[in-house]
């Protein structure tokens, strides 16, 4: 239950720092903005394994928010494939 709670905490501070910065259109909300920081916490290791060489160490807010900032700049991109 934990675990659970403290992905949503880390979702929601770490997709909201990644919308903040990225200023395109995504969707409000609270359910979007802890999908974003969760999706960007999964990018922000892949990238952080690629730098490091696959050591698996934790992706940290820095490469979390970096990771949402790509995860919002995708969302977009989707958004206006569709339109």
């Amino acid at each position: 239950m934990f675990t659970i709670i403290s992905w949503l905490v880390y979702g929601v501070i770490v997709g909201g720092i990644a919308r903040a910065i990225y200023q395109g259109n995504t969707p409000p909300g609270w359910a979007p903005t802890i999908a974003t920081g969760v999706a960007g916490s999964i990018f922000g290791g892949f990238i952080q394994s690629l730098l490091s060489g696959g050591k698996n160490d934790s992706a940290g807010i820095v490469f979390g928010v970096v990771g949402g900032v790509l995860a919002c700049w995708l969302y977009t991109q989707w958004i206006k494939s569709d339109a």
